[in-house]
């Protein structure tokens, strides 16, 4: 019990003669750090909440205002036409005050509210800007003049060094689109994928709804987006995530990879040492409002209120529905090692723990030998298994004691941490390294917490992440300044130990304690079995496509993205043999609390490039012109959806709107049941530019994924990592017997070739003949150097 001895910080004992008491001078000196530290921190928080509040204007020009008042009195002109002085009338007190200094405070309050006025103007100026979205639908490196003078605009009323939560206020609500654009763009959608006659009977059901039900729907919901600040995001996170009742693991939570080829240190240790470190930093800026904003263009500004979610948050599971419970600053983690739970204070004396001090603690639950209590072996699995036996178990058997405590201690902590015994990572040696690597990382233990970071012996880590808070670029911004600080900031001694000097004067951390009822165990035990049976039935595949990258896409000029998406048609028809319904995430967050929309993928124009494709007896100019024409299509669907006016957002909130009205819709229903057997995501990178990948190709992440949407389809995220590399992840079930992610990602392998040589044969020459024009050029200027330096030198 040497750390309960550590952590005395007085002493006193009651004697004839009175009360000795003794103090620890370090404890009373954590003490006193520690509240000037929180006083400091307020004070920063402060500042900054008054900076972002008053942007795009600052706090020192409302002193410019007053000045420029005052000194327009004192040389008796009223640019207020006359408000001041009557301002001056209503004064209170005025026979106790005298006529000059009625006079002042009646400037001071005018140029005070003629300085608010400035600022709402400013931002509604700013907001109308960014309500505008046609420099989205132009050709890329193809700008008009009219976007120029805008993006000039933008600029000009953004103000200079935005903090995180500067444009909040200006960011534009997300519009309601017209019913009749929604309908027809869905008949438009499933178009491809009914025969005749469903389709009209879906046209049938859709044109009912428009005559009759959707005008009354529509007022409602447009009602609501004038109310609130985003008319889906709220029922999106309460009916899609938190009131669904079956496993979040696989069916809900993500994961995200560490670099791909790097490893910084092989001490585990050690690297979670640096990591915690670097995302204490992250917390810190990021409760501060400190980040820079993510902003397209690098001049658009996007959403960034997910992000205040990050850390201190735990998904409390509920009979009908779970919460989402964020609590402010938290100064410890829960650290899991070998079915044990351990708690870690993360500051002392005010400050964070630094990396040889987090290495230290790390170290200390690695080299703890004790055997976990009854139960405690395999208690996440709560989490893990259905939310109502959770939610009860949570009720009846941690709502007191020590239980309480612990549960506590976990739902408050500023994030998990899982220390795993089996190596994970990518090997070249081992073909199924990421596979395994996928699944380990799919699996994490805690699934309730905002997320989870997963740690091996071998160095590797990765992050499980809970969705309902937040999609996955928000946790793949911070990976990416955890990663790149880890790496270039703190560093390894040439042991691969943290750096700085080791401190074993910390307390250790402390076990948490439980006391599980057989009962309970029997419920642990069922959501053990039957979190089992879900991850034993995933079949997981991360697949590398190393033989081009966007940049070839690029040269070509075609979207990378559409030319991936054509390529997933093409592999799922040939794994399949018929086209599906696909989902691919399209993000909204260029609007006020805006999170994703979808692109439905599978167009008419991509199953007629898929055909010519699978049609010998086309030829490539036919099919380069379909895959243009394929490519254009998702390209301005992916537009649309980005900008407010995809299909499925509308459709699910209308749908809501009828089932609190009681209002019976065929057509939504029929919609809301569609089976998306195929979801793809992209997963985004670089949105920090932290680090240069053509100066440090070896330093890029591997991406992440998620599990199938459907028993019978498929789940793909890819990453276009740098300039030659795309990375595929891959998922199914092993119950299905019509899926196999192995052999669908040898079919993405193909269609990726099949589609650069053929539909893409006539740019790639063109892109050859004209980098050996230019090399030609170049060589041609090059000689003609040299005879000119060697004529003059003949000359002289």
């Amino acid at each position: 019990m040497a750390e309960a001895h550590q952590a005395v910080g007085f002493q006193f004992t009651v004697r004839p003669d009175g009360v000795d008491l003794k103090l620890s001078q370090e404890v009373i000196k954590n003490i006193y750090l520690s509240g000037v530290t929180a006083w400091k921190k307020r004070a920063i928080q402060f500042k900054n909440g008054v900076l972002a509040g008053v942007y795009p204007a600052s706090p020192s020009s409302w002193l410019i205002v007053v000045i420029a008042m005052m000194s327009s009195l004192y040389i008796r002109m009223d640019p207020s036409l006359g408000m001041i002085d009557a301002i001056k009338d209503y004064l209170p007190q005025r026979d106790c005050i005298s006529a000059q200094t009625r006079l002042v405070l009646s400037a001071i309050l005018f140029a005070t509210g003629l300085w608010l006025f400035l600022i709402y103007l400013l931002r509604y100026t700013l907001k109308a800007l960014l309500s505008y979205h046609g420099w989205i639908f132009e050709s890329h490196g193809r700008m008009s003049t009219s976007t120029k003078v805008w993006l000039s605009l933008v600029k000009m009323f953004s103000g200079r060094r935005p903090l995180l939560y500067s444009f909040q206020a200006s960011l534009p609500r997300l519009p309601v689109p017209s019913v009749d654009d929604t309908v027809n763009r869905y008949l438009e959608s499933v178009g491809p994928l009914l025969d005749r006659d469903q389709y009209d009977q879906m046209e049938i059901l859709a044109n009912d709804f428009k005559d009759s039900q959707a005008a009354q729907l529509q007022r409602y919901l447009k009602l609501k987006s004038w109310w609130a600040t985003n008319y889906v995001s709220d029922w999106w996170e309460e009916y899609i995530y938190l009131r669904g009742r079956s496993p979040i693991m696989v069916n809900s939570n993500f994961y995200i990879m560490d670099l791909l080829y790097v490893t910084p240190t092989h001490r585990q240790a050690a690297r979670v040492g640096n990591v915690v470190h670097a995302m204490l930093q992250y917390r810190r800026k990021l409760e501060r409002g400190e980040h820079e904003p993510l902003r397209a263009l690098g001049t658009v500004p996007m959403c960034s209120s997910q992000m205040e979610r990050m850390f201190n948050t735990t998904r409390i599971p509920g009979i009908e529905t779970d919460i989402v419970q964020h609590l402010t600053d938290r100064k410890h983690l829960i650290v899991y090692h070998r079915g044990r739970f351990f708690q870690v204070w993360l500051y002392t004396g005010g400050r964070h723990l630094l990396p040889s001090e987090l290495e230290t603690q790390f170290q200390r639950i690695l080299n703890d030998t004790t055997e976990p209590e009854p139960g405690e072996l395999k208690l996440a699995a709560l989490t893990a298994g259905n939310r109502v036996p959770w939610a009860r178990a949570r009720i009846k058997y941690f709502s007191q004691g020590v239980n309480r405590v612990s549960l506590d201690a976990i739902e408050s902590a500023a994030f998990f941490l899982a220390l795993d015994d089996e190596p994970q990572g990518y090997d070249p040696a081992q073909i199924n390294s990421l596979d395994s690597y996928a699944k380990s990382l799919l699996h994490g233990k805690w699934f309730d917490k905002s997320f989870t970071l997963i740690s091996y012996p071998n160095g590797k880590m990765g992050i499980n992440a809970e969705h309902s808070w937040a999609d996955a670029p928000i946790v793949g911004h911070m990976w990416e300044y955890v990663l790149a600080t880890d790496s270039f900031h703190l560093g390894y001694t040439e042991e691969g130990h943290c750096k700085g000097d080791v401190n074993k004067n910390l307390p250790h951390p402390t076990r948490l304690q439980w006391r599980i009822l057989k009962e309970c165990q029997a419920v642990i035990e069922t959501s053990y079995l039957l979190a089992k049976q879900i991850a034993d039935d995933v079949d997981f595949h991360a697949h590398l496509f190393s033989e081009f990258g966007k940049g070839l896409i690029k040269k070509c000029r075609t979207s990378p993205d559409a030319f991936i998406q054509l390529a997933l048609q093409l592999a799922q028809f040939r794994d399949q043999g018929v086209f599906c319904l696909t989902y691919e995430s399209s993000m909204t967050r260029m609007f006020r609390d805006g999170r994703t929309e979808t692109v439905r993928s599978c167009t008419s124009e991509a199953v007629a490039f898929v055909r010519a494709m699978e049609d010998t007896g086309a030829t490539n100019a036919q099919r380069l012109a379909l895959f243009r024409k394929a490519a254009d299509k998702h390209q301005n669907m992916y537009r649309l959806a980005m900008t407010g006016s995809g299909i499925d957002r509308h459709l699910f909130c209308l749908y809501f709107v009828s089932k609190y009205l009681g209002v019976d819709s065929p057509f939504l229903k029929k919609v809301l049941s569609e089976t998306w057997k195929l979801s793809t995501s992209q997963t985004p990178q670089q949105q920090l530019n932290l680090v240069d990948i053509n100066k440090f190709p070896q330093y890029v992440g591997a991406g992440g994924g998620f599990g199938p949407v459907a028993d019978d389809g498929y789940g793909v995220s890819y990453i276009i990592v740098g300039e030659n590399l795309i990375t595929f992840h891959i998922s199914c079930k092993f119950s299905s017997p019509d899926t196999d992610s192995n052999r669908f990602g040898q079919n993405i392998q193909k269609a990726m070739l099949d589609i650069q040589a053929s539909s893409s044969q006539k740019m790639i020459r063109r892109w050859w003949m004209l980098e050996s024009m230019h090399r030609l050029k170049m060589s041609h200027n090059f000689l003609s150097d040299i005879r000119n330096a060697e004529g003059r030198r003949f000359i002289s």
